[in-house]
């Protein structure tokens, strides 16, 4: 018996046998001068390849069902794939560089395709860094069929099996939609790579960051694949295995059992009620949100709308429209209805994937320090000024929040609100119906921010403690990073301590406070907080009858002894 420890990626239990995907073939990509008159054969060779591909993808798209909710990302996914494939920026890019500089296409390809996920990764948005192996997959498929290699076929794997990997490309993962996949064990994957996201879709349990696991797990062995402890048990002896096999049926009831949570209010066992709320993406989340029990929207993160909305433009990163993002607005405060709803503005990182089409900002070295979200957005007010009339003209059609990410002084905030008054004052002059009395708030998620929250409070509608971030920023962490994973550590005392001065600065100005990070939805960060009086949290929809069972167990005083007895573990 063997114990791997990696990072958890989707919670849950399972066992299965091992099915080892064997590592792709490594590309050796030729280089060599073309003939002018030969560019026009080479393009050719390119769109004939393209055309191949993007038939695959049409046709396991063609294979998902229109209406599973659970092949609903999947859908997604593909449908951007298709998008990207037909980028005519990214296009234009392609055969611009072979015209200018003739070389064979295989090699053009591979330096503009790399040129842009180098973009993405250096981002310094998590989202956007993920997005940087779709662009990898999908057109080094394109590469595959130019050169000839033929890769693994994901179809092999076999029912009930668990999948032992170095990665998954995101395009392989509809084997996760065509199989009873009982697990994921991989060694590389970010907890908000496509992979992670349906792998939490799907219910299959997933570990990442498993080093080494594909040298000494050989297909058909025996795994445990234990999502919530983040641990891979190979060739378990009897008694580990019965022990598991118990722990995976109370798990199964456990799932049954939170279905009745959904439509009860979330009240602690002496009656405190609290107020759970749904971090979402994209406005068809709203609907799941609801049908999950949420009281209403604590992070809608409209980035997702920038780099996912189905259309030639965003798949590029340009700025939406103010009618595009009014639509989306809309559409999330209608499904809503009077139920709030906090629409965070932009925040993007300083990454020229937007800032090659809209904006004029250089290349970063470290863009996490950078202009990113609110100075992105300060520096280039136009693009705050557009999203702030799309989110005004919406406000008549539900109850709308707008928050600002990554404050760090009250001068940021003061400006931001100053292009709000004139936003205001255009709407109100063009005849055009908007609620003038939309509370405008903050994320706290810098050490900054946390530290001056006394002042903060002062010019700021409501807080929003954002963790992921905070700790990020608090500890000097990339939380991303398999190296230094075990410092990020959200339980770390200056964490808890920004935190409660974060709550006392809000209780002071008496503005409301809430969590939407990471800590707001797991089990032992949760009572932390709620023993530290937060009364509002948001996290994401499946999990929110799971807190609301939490807290259903538990009284406020033995909470309150939870939370001190943190604050006070120095």
């Amino acid at each position: 018996m063997n114990i791997f420890l990696g990072i958890s990626a989707a919670s849950g239990i399972n066992t299965g046998k091992a099915f080892v995907i064997p590592e792709p073939v490594q590309r050796i990509i030729p280089q060599f001068p073309i003939k002018s008159q030969d560019v026009e054969k080479e393009w050719t060779r390119f769109v004939k390849a393209k055309a191949k591909i993007s038939q695959k993808i049409q046709n396991q798209l063609e294979s998902l069902s229109t209406e599973s909710k659970q092949d609903k990302i999947q859908r997604e996914l593909f449908e951007t794939y298709l998008l990207m494939l037909d980028d005519p920026v990214f296009l234009k890019e392609v055969k611009d560089e072979i015209e200018d500089n003739p070389f064979n296409i295989e090699y053009i390809l591979d330096v503009k395709t790399e040129e842009y996920a180098g973009r993405l990764r250096n981002s310094g948005n998590d989202y956007l860094t993920e997005r940087a192996q779709d662009i990898c997959d999908i057109f080094g498929r394109v590469l595959n069929e130019l050169l000839g290699i033929r890769p693994f076929n994901i179809e092999q794997v076999p029912d009930g099996a668990v999948i032992v990997a170095k990665e998954m490309n995101p395009s392989d993962t509809i084997i996760l939609s065509k199989r009873k996949i009982a697990g994921l064990a991989l060694i590389e994957g970010g907890i908000s790579s496509h992979v992670a996201i349906l792998a939490r879709n799907y219910d299959i349990p997933a570990v990442f960051g498993l080093e080494r696991i594909t040298k000494e797990v050989h297909t058909g062995e025996r795994l445990i694949v234990d999502g919530t402890a983040g641990e891979v048990i190979q060739s378990p002896d009897a008694t580990t295995l019965n022990d598991y096999t118990v722990k995976i049926e109370a798990e199964k009831q456990h799932k049954e059992k939170i279905l009745l949570f959904r439509d009860k209010p979330a009240l602690t066992k002496d009656g405190t009620k609290f107020k759970l709320y749904a971090n979402i993406g994209t406005p068809e989340e709203a609907k799941l949100a609801l049908e999950e029990g949420a009281d209403g929207i604590g992070l809608f993160r409209t980035e997702f709308l920038f780099m996912s909305e189905s259309s030639e433009t965003q798949v590029r990163g340009r700025s939406m429209s103010e009618e595009e993002q009014f639509e989306a607005y809309r559409s999330v405060l209608e499904i809503m209805k009077d139920k709030p709803v906090v629409i965070r503005t932009l925040d993007a990182g300083g990454d020229k994937i937007i800032s090659s089409l809209d904006l004029n900002t250089e290349e970063e070295k470290n863009p996490m320090m950078g202009l990113r979200a609110i100075r992105l957005t300060l520096q280039y007010p136009q693009l705050l000024k557009t999203q702030l009339r799309a989110l005004y003209r919406a406000s008549v059609f539900g109850n709308l929040k707008i928050m600002l990410p990554l404050i760090t002084s009250s001068e940021q905030v003061l400006k931001a609100k100053e292009i709000a008054r004139q936003v205001r004052e255009e709407l109100e002059s063009e005849n055009i119906p908007f609620n003038k009395d939309v509370p405008i708030g903050i994320m706290v998620e810098t050490a900054a921010a946390g530290i001056t929250a006394d002042c903060l409070s002062k010019v700021s509608d409501f807080f929003s403690i954002g963790t992921n971030d905070l700790t990020q920023y608090t500890l000097g962490v990339d939380r991303e990073n398999i190296s230094v994973a075990p410092l990020y550590n959200e339980f770390h005392l200056a964490v808890l301590r920004l935190i409660q001065k974060t709550i006392e600065a809000a209780s002071a100005e008496n503005i409301p406070i809430s969590v939407c990070g990471e800590m707001a939805s797991k089990t032992d960060s949760v009572m932390v907080l709620a023993g530290m009086g937060i009364r509002h949290l948001s996290m994401g929809p499946k999990r929110i009858s799971y807190v609301k069972e939490i807290f259903s167990n538990i009284t406020i005083d033995e909470l309150q002894a939870i939370s001190a007895k943190s604050l006070n573990n120095l």
